[in-house]
């Protein structure tokens, strides 16, 4: 049996800090992330396509652009966190139930966003790759 999949890659900004972290990255600081979201279906439509990459492009854009781009990414535990950011008028946070780690974000996209946004197309992600700098990403896949 053939395995067919593809992949698109997304670019957005956002702040976080790791709470309990033993350096630097315990501080409110941010990230130029790329993220990469592999899907796959199971069958091609009449075009050939598992999904349009249009399609895939504004689901993926639109939840990043609404929720995550120019925002910070923070723990809802972190009360001294989330205090400091609300007290800054406009401020954007999104409150995710872990440390915003590299890795518990593409969790998040694999497991929450990704059923979320391509739910009822035919396709399915089952990898995110998420870059927090050119060196450094987290992989998770299904």
């Amino acid at each position: 049996m053939t395995s067919l999949s593809i992949m698109r890659r997304f670019s957005f900004c956002a702040g976080h800090r790791l709470v309990g972290h033993e350096g630097k990255c315990q501080n409110l600081h941010g990230h130029n992330y790329v993220v990469e979201i592999y899907v796959t279906g199971q069958e091609q439509d009449s075009v050939g396509r598992i999904l349009d990459f249009k399609q895939l492009k504004q689901s993926i854009n639109g939840w990043l652009d609404e929720n995550w781009d120019h925002t910070f990414i923070l723990w809802d535990q972190d009360e001294n966190g989330l205090a400091a950011i609300r007290s800054s008028t406009p401020h954007r946070v999104y409150e995710l139930d872990c440390n915003p780690t590299a890795e518990n974000m593409a969790i998040h996209l694999l497991d929450v966003v990704c059923p979320k946004v391509l739910g009822g197309s035919g396709a399915t992600a089952f990898k995110v790759r998420l870059w927090e700098s050119e060196e450094t990403c987290a992989e998770v896949s299904r």
